[in-house]
């Protein structure tokens, strides 16, 4: 609790104390005036005068002066009649309590962001002849070699060229799983350093790197307001004005009109249904619980590794009907690894190991994946005459042999007969001295929550799942087939990507989201009405385009950001409900003189508390 908190609970309990005592207290008249004034000035004085400086700055029509004048004016009913104060007492004591729930559910709100916060580093450590020395990171320039110990936090993006370690990046992702780094690895802002001391090359200014990113996002979330934060904005602003002149008018116009009948009016019983009125009127429970439910949905969001730009972006989340996903580095892992070998007239090692060594000096994915899958050194002696034929394959001279390792293309301008493959993937062939020796199948693997994320979608409430891919129409049917997505569009460019998704949205009525690496997909994440870059630390193009960043490689959380983002406007929409309909019946019931003050507190504080705590609801997301 803070230390404001702690001194608005102080006053609530001195002044309830008071009052409770003066109820025993045979006192009557300017006396009893007097002492009530006590408990009433320590427990509403900031109310006073926040609402007379509301009057002196001409913003009349807010909760405080709306509190102000209810207040003053039954405590002037309470001195011309039997001396009764406690109803003025008792709506600022209770609309104090009100402010407290209200200040403790922001805080709570407030603590999910300022964890993430904490992921701004405060020093970077940059080696000198004295030792090690602490600088601040805006000042480390791009290239520079940092060292981070254990404990500390990595301050900016960079590669390690030194030591090995586990980062915790549960401040970044949600996930409390350490990731491993060694020499040659990418390493982003943000992140713990658990074990091992690092040296770290920087790539990044500290201004470009993730966590400055980040922090940025988060800080400027709240300036995108969504269109039920604007309706209340709006709502508050006529309705305030409105109910004051309502209670002016309930408390001159019937009395007025019974003196003009002829009848002897109760002035006092007038003005205390006004009084009523303005308390029961006062927009508290919208006004807070509204915004502070976008808060919490949007704290709850990062702690789960979940980045949302605005409460506005979170609304149109909400309404996504069809989710259109990128298939390299989204469903699957977009690296390329072999996933078969079919040899025909040579074993499975020598096929795999004649294919390395050919490819030994290509710096190619396809390259890459066959060194990687044949897993031992490699003698670059052993390869001569080495040719790359563009877009077709590789021919070389293994230990004297000729060798040609490509595609069909290659085969038939070798003159090559080869046994077709039908196995979906990129298909290596390879033939020796002019014999087919056999083929080996590459294929970019599918990450294993990938089928959980799209059923997940569907569960979620998602109509309809597309998947868009400039692969060949075999590899893609194959990953759909796997994944359960029944809509297909492969052998797309990036410009085809834009028109699929425009397309999609002509078509659909409800909200599309895109979700891509964001590495080569920010065009089609800033066409869609949401773009969702998924696994995209450290990437500048998906930060700056998309509308939702999610932090880590994890399909899966595609479907729980809209989960979060459906749970907060149901508790937006709860408050709406719960707070004009209440305040609708009471209000009624204050102009026909069957409520007091006592209801009227219940309508303006015990909503507002109620709905506060519903709000507080909208942070807790990790069981969706």
């Amino acid at each position: 609790m803070t230390r404001k908190q702690k001194k608005t609970l102080r006053r609530i309990l001195i002044s309830a104390g008071l009052m409770v005592l003066l109820a025993f207290l045979p006192v009557t008249g300017w006396l009893r005036f007097g002492l009530y004034l006590i408990p009433y000035l320590i427990i509403g004085h900031d109310i006073l005068r926040k609402a007379a400086l509301g009057v002196k700055n001409r913003q009349v029509f807010d909760e405080n002066f709306l509190m102000a004048v209810a207040t003053l004016g039954a405590i002037a009913l309470g001195l011309a009649g039997d001396g009764d104060y406690t109803e003025a007492i008792a709506v600022m004591l209770f609309y104090q309590i009100g402010e407290l729930f209200q200040s403790y559910a922001v805080g709570r709100s407030r603590k999910n962001i300022s964890q993430l916060m904490d992921i701004r580093p405060d020093y970077a450590n940059i080696e000198t002849a004295e030792g090690l020395e602490q600088v601040d990171p805006e000042e480390v320039a791009v290239g520079t070699v940092i060292v981070i110990r254990p404990g500390e936090k990595v301050p900016i993006d960079g590669l390690v060229v030194e030591g090995s370690s586990s980062l915790d990046t549960a401040a970044l992702t949600g996930e409390s799983l350490p990731r491993d780094v060694a020499p040659g690895q990418a390493v982003i802002s943000g992140c713990i350093n658990l074990t091992g001391l690092l040296k770290i090359q920087t790539t990044k200014a500290f201004e470009e790197s993730t966590v400055a990113k980040i922090l940025d996002l988060v800080e400027n979330a709240s300036s995108r307001k969504s269109r039920s934060e604007q309706f209340i904005s709006r709502f508050a602003r006529v309705y305030t004005p409105v109910v004051c002149y309502a209670a002016l008018a309930l408390a001159l116009l019937p009395p007025l009109t019974l003196l003009v009948l002829g009848a002897n009016p109760n002035w006092g019983e007038w003005v205390y249904r006004a009084l009523t009125f303005l308390v029961i009127s006062c927009p508290c429970a919208l006004v807070v619980s509204i915004p502070l439910s976008f808060f919490g949905g949007i704290g709850g969001a990062s702690s789960a590794g979940i980045l949302v730009k605005g409460s506005n972006y979170l609304e149109a989340l909400a309404k996504t009907e069809v989710v259109v996903l990128d298939k390299t580095g989204t469903l699957t892992r977009g690296t390329f690894q072999v996933t078969a070998i079919h040899p025909e007239g040579l074993t499975q090692d020598r096929l795999l190991e004649y294919a390395a060594l050919a490819e030994s000096g290509s710096s190619h994915p396809i390259s890459r994946s066959l060194r990687s899958a044949w897993g031992r050194d490699l003698d670059r002696s052993r390869v001569t005459e080495i040719r790359e034929h563009s877009g077709r394959g590789i021919t070389a001279l293994v230990d004297g042999i000729p060798v040609a390792v490509g595609n069909q293309k290659l085969m038939e301008e070798q003159g090559v007969s080869c046994t077709p493959c039908t196995q979906a993937g990129t298909l290596v062939y390879l033939a020796m001295d002019g014999v087919y020796g056999g083929c080996i199948v590459i294929s970019d693997l599918v990450k294993p929550q990938a089928r959980e994320a799209i059923s997940a979608l569907a569960r979620a409430g998602v109509r309809r799942t597309v998947m868009l891919t400039g692969d060949s129409e075999a590899a893609a049917q194959t990953v759909a087939e796997t994944l359960g997505i029944r809509e297909v569009r492969s052998q797309l460019l990036p410009g085809d990507k834009v028109s699929q998704v425009e397309a999609i949205l002509a078509e659909t009525a409800g909200k599309v989201a895109f979700v891509g690496d964001g590495i080569n997909d920010a065009p089609v994440l800033s066409r869609a009405d949401i773009g969702i870059a998924m696994g995209a630390l450290g990437s500048d193009a998906a930060i700056e385009a998309a509308d939702v960043v999610l932090m880590d490689d994890d399909p899966r959380k595609v479907a729980q950001a809209i989960r979060i983002a459906r749970k907060c406007m149901a508790i937006v929409y709860q408050n709406i409900l719960f707070a004009i309909g209440v305040k609708g019946i009471c209000l009624i019931l204050g102009a026909l003189g069957l409520a007091n003050m006592w209801l009227a507190i219940f309508a303006d504080v015990g909503v507002m508390v109620l709905a506060v705590l519903n709000a507080v609801r909208a942070l807790f997301v990790k069981n969706l």
